[in-house]
């Protein structure tokens, strides 16, 4: 059973240069996340890191790799898409320290939005 209470995961991927991943890590999860976590019509916000893909698929263990997969991941539980074109959205995310000591340092950058198919409520 999951426990996701959205229909909605915005994720945000990235690289970041080495030198500033301190930095990264410091200014996204003491403020870029709780910023964006407060903005109206957003449920939750997770951080990842890519890891080392081993799995059984076809009847053999195997290593899965995909070139150029970015390292981090910020994972956003949205009522509705249209979180990400509110005012408060558009706030937040420029707030902090992210737009100017952060954002320009990293590259790699992939959005998705993704709707939830299974199971359905």
């Amino acid at each position: 059973m999951s426990d996701l209470k959205s229909k909605y995961l915005f994720i945000a991927s990235m690289d970041v240069d080495p030198d500033r991943e301190a930095l990264f890590n410091d200014v996204y999860n003491t403020e870029h996340c709780p910023m964006l976590n407060q903005t109206p019509g957003v449920i939750g916000v997770t951080r990842y890191e890519t890891q080392r893909l081993v799995m059984a698929m076809g009847g053999q263990v195997q290593e899965i790799e995909i070139p150029g997969t970015p390292k981090h991941h910020a994972v956003y539980q949205l009522e509705s898409p249209e979180v990400l074109t509110s005012p408060e959205w558009a706030e937040a995310v420029d707030a902090g320290r992210w737009p100017e000591q952060v954002r320009p340092y990293t590259k790699n950058r992939r959005h998705v939005l993704l709707r939830l198919t299974y199971p359905e409520s």
